[in-house]
């Protein structure tokens, strides 16, 4: 019971909890954006639902209109919240010059190589 307790206490697994609750609900929402950019697209050009195709009497069309539905999501995904995603953390975060070695861990080394150096010479 001990091992029990101590998994289900693990920071890890209550992250993983947290982060399907909060994919689940954002699901949620891009299914919803995408029914919408579906919608505008059936008032142009009719509404994108293949489910009655069935060449050879085999039936794609479901496969059709479920194909379409998840290109759309993928590129609100990646268009709406990737690429935004992306800009931003690019801004916000620095990252370190390869050529300028400070603030890393060769550098911290690099400056106790050369203290150690030193009070062996001296």
């Amino acid at each position: 019971m001990q091992g029990f307790k101590k998994f289900v206490m693990q920071g890890n697994l209550v992250e993983l909890a947290v982060a399907f609750i909060m994919a689940t609900a954002f699901a949620a929402v891009v299914k919803a954006l995408v029914a919408v950019i579906m919608d505008l697209i059936g008032k142009v050009g009719g509404t994108p639902n293949f489910s009655g195709y069935t060449p050879g009497g085999v039936h794609v069309g479901d496969f059709l209109t479920a194909l379409i539905a998840f290109i759309f999501m993928a590129a609100v995904v990646y268009f709406l919240i990737v690429k935004p995603y992306e800009a931003a953390k690019e801004r916000f975060t620095k990252e370190p010059d390869a050529d300028d070695p400070t603030d890393t861990e060769l550098s911290l080394l690099m400056e106790i190589r050369d203290e150690l150096r030193s009070r062996d010479r001296g």
